[in-house]
């Protein structure tokens, strides 16, 4: 367990990177909500016309996905690089390595629930009267937190001994964009010899959540459980992982 000034430490490693975020932009916090809505517009535009999609809700849906897999990317990719870019600190004062990995993870997630203000006014364009089956974001979010920190421990990890890591996790990440249903309404290929790549990625399972939360549609509560024991195997093998290599990083930072 963390000692007390550890989370303090924490809170501002947390706070750095956020300021580190903007550091160089005009609009700042702003900005994040800007781009996903930006993005929205045009995806909602492009695939709507080109997958035929006039559902009143596609934009609502569209965005939701984008904002999940928006974080899911981002937080996984500031992870993997958490240790190398704190090499110099890393090798003049003693701070729990985790904290690094942690923090990077953090404040993606702080700028993600910040961006999470957008749908209010998707809701209202599309004409969506949420209900009390919204509460359930709240759960889907954590499920996603938890994924991203397992997976960017184990990123983490192995930034520090492949440096080209980072380029295959990018390629990765555009993979698992296209196979998360981001833009695209997913039954087709779920009733098809394909739908396994769908039903085994925990991401979509968790957006599929976060869809059913906001949109009242019924729940896959296998998919839930699925990604929920998904989130927490990653954890605890990104902990396994990095705890297990640590005391190895100094001798390649």
């Amino acid at each position: 367990m963390m000692k007390k000034n550890y989370f303090s430490l924490l809170g501002e490693l947390t706070k750095k990177g956020i300021k580190l975020r903007y550091r160089n932009s005009y609009l700042g916090i702003i900005w994040s909500l800007a781009e996903p809505i930006f993005t929205t517009i045009v995806l909602v535009i492009v695939f709507g016309t080109l997958f035929g999609n006039k559902s009143p809700t596609f934009p609502l849906y569209t965005i939701i996905g984008r904002l999940l897999y928006g974080f899911f990317s981002e937080g996984t990719k500031t992870a993997s690089k958490s240790i190398r870019a704190n090499a110099a600190m890393i090798k003049k004062v003693y701070v729990p390595l985790i904290l690094y990995p942690m923090s990077a993870v953090l404040y993606s997630f702080v700028i993600f629930l910040i961006s999470l203000s957008v749908l209010v006014g998707v809701d209202i364009y599309c004409g969506v009267v949420p209900t009390v089956q919204v509460l359930m974001i709240f759960p889907a979010l954590l499920i996603l937190l938890l994924l991203t920190f397992g997976i960017g421990l184990i990123l983490s990890t192995l930034m520090v001994f492949f440096r080209d890591i980072e380029y295959l996790w990018k390629v990765a990440l555009m993979i698992i964009m296209y196979v998360s249903a981001i833009f695209y309404y997913p039954e087709s290929i779920l009733s098809s010899k394909y739908g396994f790549i769908l039903t085994y990625n925990p991401l979509f399972q968790i957006i599929r959540m976060c869809r059913a939360a906001v949109l009242s549609e019924p729940f896959n509560v296998l998919g839930i459980l699925y990604a929920t024991g998904f989130a927490l195997v990653s954890v605890l093998l990104g902990l396994l992982f990095f705890n297990s290599n640590k005391e190895k990083f100094i001798l390649h930072l």
